[in-house]
């Protein structure tokens, strides 16, 4: 088992990043979520999904993310009052989780994350999570020219026409 995470990040830098507004970041995140992980869920993750309202909170940050699966892709939303499902962690465990060398259920087990609302969708979260094969954030699927290619991809299946045209 994994020592639980020591690293907090640093006060000065987590009050300046709970003063930003909370939309752009949604957008970011989204934006990140959509060239990263939409492309590898299954459909019946998909379906589950559909206009769930998702929160993630990153606690040391104090930087709340809210977001929705539209059926083609997440979609950042507004500060909602009410969500379906939020997943809280500090950024360096999300940093593990999306590079995998840490699993869902670790951090759950080890209350380093913790998960509320819908149970139901919790599982199906965790479970589409559990089953992702290739690191979410492996900094070397985020190089300029790797974006721009997954960003053409998108681009040609969303309109229809091949890519780079």
């Amino acid at each position: 088992m994994t020592a639980p995470s020591s690293f907090v990040l640093p006060q000065p830098v987590a009050s300046l990043l709970s003063s930003l507004p909370a939309y752009p970041g949604s957008m970011l995140l989204v934006t990140a979520l959509n060239l990263g992980l939409a492309r590898l869920l299954p459909g019946d993750v998909r379906q589950f999904l559909l206009n769930k309202k998702l929160r993630i909170h990153v606690r040391d940050a104090g930087l709340t993310f809210d977001f929705a699966w539209t059926g083609q892709r997440f979609a950042a939303c507004p500060r909602q009052q009410a969500t379906d499902l939020t997943l809280s962690a500090s950024a360096h465990d999300f940093l593990r989780l999306a590079q995998r060398q840490e699993d869902p259920d670790t951090l759950f087990f080890s209350r380093r994350m913790s998960i509320e609302g819908d149970t139901e969708l919790g599982l199906v979260v965790k479970n589409a999570l559990d089953a992702l094969e290739l690191p979410v954030f492996d900094l070397q699927q985020w190089t300029p020219h790797q974006v721009l290619a997954r960003m053409a991809q998108w681009r040609s299946a969303k309109t229809g026409s091949p890519a780079g045209r």
